[in-house]
């Protein structure tokens, strides 16, 4: 990635900012993109000159347009796009609202749709890879989180149809998914009042996963660093699970 513009979404906090520490590690110039202006302008500055942040509501053609040239105008051609922002709201078939379905919908899965339909404009003639982060939750639902679970399953079969479309046109083009378990950040933290405190979470969330533990930011970005090198060159359409065997445990 050593001098490529890579764009994160989602990258001012959490597995985003893993991630775009990681790719400026990794050498490239890394565009920060988020609607958290405090956090992703401190995370840049922190970065230094091999990044920039850019203000995105990923549910916006606008941005998405404005962020498309922002970021190729001060680091050249899109190398890279990691579709990594996203929400979660709970609610089970007989909670959920409208209004959190499509809340849930617009910026899961019409973000990622946007983001990638915007990076294979700007791919079709240079190449470049796209990396969606789904999650175990789109492999294996639960009950509680309906909105979520299918925006995340959508997050899989849309990668699979970019791949195709980009493999069947000739376009040097390529389209993961990564499908995380549950990780240490911010937004799992914001549980810690409705599961009883510290101690109680960490139990509950590391029960989850055979590793009996939470996922560590760095080993996702450690994954997207993979993925986006030449040396998987020869991954498009795959979908992977870091998750610490969530979706295969039996109970």
């Amino acid at each position: 990635m050593t001098g490529r513009l890579a764009i994160v979404t989602g990258g001012a906090s959490g597995l985003g900012r893993a991630i775009a520490e990681r790719l400026v590690a990794e050498g490239a110039r890394v565009v920060i993109a988020d609607v958290d202006e405090e956090a992703g302008s401190a995370l840049a500055a922190r970065l230094g000159k091999a990044s920039m942040f850019r203000k995105l509501d990923v549910r916006s053609e606008t941005d998405w347009a404005e962020t498309m040239a922002e970021a190729q105008a001060a680091f050249g051609p899109l190398a890279c796009l990691v579709n990594n922002a996203g929400i979660s709201i709970a609610g089970s078939i007989a909670e959920a609202t409208l209004a959190a379905w499509q809340k849930t919908m617009d910026v899961n899965a019409t973000g990622t749709f946007l983001g990638c339909r915007a990076a294979v404009q700007a791919m079709r003639e240079v190449g470049g890879v796209i990396i969606n982060v789904a999650s175990a939750r789109g492999l294996r639902p639960s009950g509680g989180q309906v909105a979520y679970c299918a925006s995340k399953a959508l997050i899989v079969t849309l990668s699979e149809s970019v791949a195709i479309a980009s493999g069947e046109n000739g376009w040097d083009i390529r389209c993961n998914t990564i499908c995380p378990g549950v990780f240490r950040t911010p937004m799992v933290d914001a549980m810690r009042p409705a599961l009883g405190g510290e101690e109680k979470m960490a139990a509950a969330l590391s029960a989850m996963h055979l590793a009996r533990r939470l996922g560590r930011p760095e080993e996702m970005a450690g994954l997207v660093a993979y993925l986006v090198s030449d040396e998987a060159r020869f991954i498009t359409g795959a979908t992977f699970c870091i998750d610490g065997g969530f979706r295969i445990r039996d109970r």
